[in-house]
């Protein structure tokens, strides 16, 4: 089993930052893959970054090219999502989640992530 644990949300005004963390416990794997979702209401779910344990390879949806940051810190078990230039349409509830998956791309299903977290509200206002 793997815990997940998020923090850092929070209300933004547009243009601002936040930086979400991840923190993992329990039987990690450093070949898992780890995603930042966001789902905002009446939306699907949707992979907005992934970032694998080992060797760190990294991939971004299109919409957050530019102005989200993926990374991690193996020595503490935790992933972050520093997120800069917030709009609007960037509120959402994110989660992070846990799985094994053969690349690291934002075309990874949600059933392929075997851990979620909580999920933590991000709003940003115009």
């Amino acid at each position: 089993q793997v815990q997940l644990v998020e923090s850092g949300g929070g209300l933004v005004q547009a243009g601002g930052s936040l930086r979400l963390s991840c923190a993992a416990s329990g039987h990690t794997d450093s070949n898992y893959v780890m995603g930042w979702f966001r789902q905002a209401p009446g939306k699907e779910r949707v992979l907005v970054a992934a970032i694998r344990w080992r060797f760190g390879s990294i991939a971004y949806e299109d919409s957050v090219k530019g102005r989200f940051t993926a990374s991690r810190d193996n020595a503490k078990n935790t992933v972050f999502l520093q997120m800069n230039n917030l709009k609007p349409e960037d509120t959402a509830v994110y989660y992070c989640a846990a799985g094994y998956a053969p690349r690291v791309t934002v075309d990874i299903k949600p059933s392929q992530f075997d851990y979620w977290g909580q999920g933590t509200q991000v709003t940003v206002s115009s």
